[in-house]
């Protein structure tokens, strides 16, 4: 039987009146259902949530309450054709509760989705996280995913298909998905280990063997990390959760440590007063540390004096950073000038033995 034989067929068994009422409940459906879904919703939003969170649950849930007024409409009106109801009935049935439980699956997903913060809220609070914590949004994709898990798994049984009975089936097959997503297992394990143990917070800047820069996100199975580059660098859970993680965004101060060579022939007295005003210098200004300064005569070389500075910054912040020392190097070298302390460059000597030269000559 050609399609068309089998619309005109259709078309004979079903009555006019029905199908202009059909329209109508359909039509009547689609003009009101903002009007149902700005009450019914506003109704029901006051009695569980209050006024104060209305507009959160709003966002997440109005647009499948509309829809869900337009499935209930349009199932109505297919109801109506009697002629249908008894062919078409299991089918019919089938599809408009798949269309209602992915219709209530698309609800909760966007309301875990909107306000993850607002459900996760009291959780945060009485385990004392923070606002920059990753645990939340982590948590929150988790639920996400098990929501279109469970309504995946709902339509598939309500068209007749066994998940049990599938998995059970697959014999060899499951092991070797099972050991194809070992790697995967592994990360998402890793992820809630990172997010347990919080190394570090979203936002900070961390030093790892792989990797440095400031922590962008962190999903099932990466870490985004942004270099200086402004690069963005993905790194598996895993693999970060093996490795040695430095977090400098929680120094309460910032090292500074080097080595500055003067001259070979500098006065002793000179280079005495230098480094005591150079370490005075130092623990005078507000911007050091003034637990751990340190400035000494410690080396001789070849072609220099080595005096040792360490000392830290207050500030961990990198501009700030650099900023301090520049203004500690200028102050230094300015010491140095007034001392009459030279900096040391690479040189060599060369002694000649005017005696043993003439003799030399004499010979020649």
């Amino acid at each position: 039987m050609s399609v068309m034989e089998w619309t005109m067929q259709l078309a004979e068994r079903i009555r006019w009146t029905d199908i202009a009422i059909s329209a109508g409940i359909m039509l009547l459906f689609l003009v009101f259902r903002k009007l149902f879904t700005k009450y019914l919703f506003s109704f029901l939003v006051k009695k569980l949530q209050g006024e104060g969170e209305k507009g959160v649950w709003m966002e997440g849930l109005e647009k499948p309450i509309r829809l869900l007024f337009v499935v209930v409409g349009a199932y109505l009106a297919v109801s109506n054709l009697v002629p249908l109801q008894a062919e078409y009935r299991p089918s019919m049935d089938k599809l408009f509760r798949s269309a209602g439980i992915g219709l209530v699956g698309w609800g909760i997903f966007n309301i875990s989705a909107v306000s993850s913060l607002v459900l996760l809220e009291g959780v945060s609070k009485r385990v004392g996280l923070d606002d920059s914590s990753m645990l939340i949004p982590f948590l929150s994709r988790v639920l996400r995913f098990v929501i279109v898990l469970i309504s995946v798994t709902l339509i598939a049984s309500e068209w007749g298909f066994s998940i049990n009975g599938l998995v059970a089936g697959m014999g060899l097959g499951s092991l070797a998905i099972a050991l194809a997503a070992k790697d995967t297992l592994g990360n998402i394990f890793g992820g809630i280990v990172i997010i347990l143990e919080k190394p570090f917070a979203k936002n900070d800047w961390i030093l790892t063997p792989s990797v440095e820069g400031f922590v962008e996100d962190i999903t099932f199975r990466s870490t985004q990390i942004r270099t200086f580059a402004d690069s963005v660098v993905t790194v598996p859970n895993a693999t970060l959760a093996a490795q040695p993680i430095t977090n400098w965004s929680r120094m309460g101060k910032r090292r500074i440590s080097f080595t500055l060579g003067v001259s070979l022939d500098t006065d002793r007295d000179r280079l005495a007063i230098a480094i005591a005003r150079m370490e005075n210098l130092l623990r005078q200004s507000e911007d050091v540390d003034p637990k751990t300064i340190m400035v000494k005569f410690t080396e001789f070389n070849e072609s220099s004096l080595g005096i040792f500075f360490y000392y830290f910054t207050k500030t961990t912040v990198w501009a700030e950073y650099l900023t301090v020392r520049q203004e500690m190097n200028l102050a230094i070298m300015k010491i140095l000038e007034e001392e009459g302390v030279r900096l040391a460059y690479p040189s060599q000597r060369v002694f000649l033995e005017e005696a043993a030269y003439s003799g030399q000559r004499l010979h020649a």
